[in-house]
């Protein structure tokens, strides 16, 4: 459950009537899969692949403390640590605070038995030349008041306080009612205004979506950034690009070499191009990728290059290699 190995290599080589480095070479090749540090026999081992993968060299202060001093590291004893590496306190504290964000059970977040299923709460549909933007009211139940107390409200044979009860009731019903009407408006406005500002994307892809954030859709529709960010949180809209989260079309941009902006996920989709189209025995650097889409008008440094590809899940160019030559 947690992705380390439930039983030693030895017994696996037995029933797999193989030898032991077989399965080792194996678990070498699974530990580097999704999510990296699978197949290791401790924690201690998922942490050092975990390391190994972000570029880590064995003569790396935070690899040496996962190594020798994890029990060290659990008591905050980071003045003896120093002392023995001959490094600082705040070296070592700063290693702590790496090692802090691997996972220590890679397993942990898969294989749930409850599986959840996204229901779309906007369909976007094309109709010809146009895009048509429905809700889907599918488990909102038409909410409206029963005439019964309407009536003991007009009865004059009800007492005061009776009355007086039941005309707060009635108001609030009425409120909830109407704002869950008012609810479903905005999101049908701002799904409206994300389709007339994001068409080329609707239209052509993600290399088209451009960048927008809140306060463009809140102008658009005339009502407040904070109301805009409430109606699109955790709602979703069924596009003929896919199923995808509204929160996805707010998106940071870069400028163009030609002064246009660009979006931070269009340049992402043009990485994982560059990269699905290099050749495996020879993976493209950050470097290079940065060059290559400078001459498609995109002003990027490479540590942002880095950063995309990182979010992108993919690996840098010398473990893209060696996957390459892995059997």
């Amino acid at each position: 459950e947690n992705g380390h190995l439930a039983c030693p290599p030895a017994e696996l080589a037995f029933m797999a009537d193989c030898s032991e480095d077989t399965v080792n070479e194996v678990r070498e090749i699974i530990q580097e899969f999704e999510p990296p540090g699978t197949a290791c026999l401790d924690l201690r081992e998922s942490l050092l692949v975990q390391l190994r993968l972000k570029g880590y060299e064995p003569d790396d202060y935070v690899v040496m403390l996962v190594d020798n001093r994890l029990g060290d590291l659990e008591r905050a004893r980071y003045d003896r640590i120093a002392k023995d590496l001959g490094t600082t306190v705040e070296e070592i504290v700063e290693c702590h605070g790496i090692i802090k964000n691997l996972e220590p059970r890679p397993g942990a977040n898969l294989g749930t038995p409850d599986t959840r299923y996204i229901v779309p709460d906007v369909y976007i549909h094309r109709v010809g030349d146009e895009f048509q933007v429905t809700l889907n009211d599918e488990g909102l139940p038409a909410l409206q008041l029963s005439p019964y107390y309407r009536r003991l409200l007009d009865e004059n044979g009800s007492t005061k306080e009776a009355r007086g009860f039941l005309r707060d009731k009635w108001r609030s019903a009425t409120w909830l009612i109407r704002s869950i009407e008012q609810r479903q408006q905005t999101l049908r406005k701002v799904a409206e205004s994300i389709v007339q500002q994001q068409w080329e994307f609707l239209s052509k892809g993600v290399e088209y979506l451009r960048p927008m954030v809140l306060k463009d859709v809140a102008l658009d529709i005339n009502m407040h950034e904070s109301t805009v960010s409430r109606a699109t949180s955790n709602k979703y809209a069924h596009t003929p690009q896919g199923l995808v989260e509204l929160k996805y079309f707010f998106t940071s941009s870069l400028k163009g070499t030609d002064g246009t902006e660009i979006s931070s996920e269009s340049v992402k989709q043009k990485i994982l191009k560059i990269v699905r189209e290099e050749d495996p025995g020879k993976p493209y650097s950050d470097q290079y990728i940065a060059s290559q889409l400078r001459e498609q008008c995109i002003d990027i440094a490479r540590r942002t290059v880095a950063k995309y590809r990182e979010l992108l899940g993919i690996l840098p160019s010398s473990k893209r290699k060696k996957h390459a030559a892995a059997p």
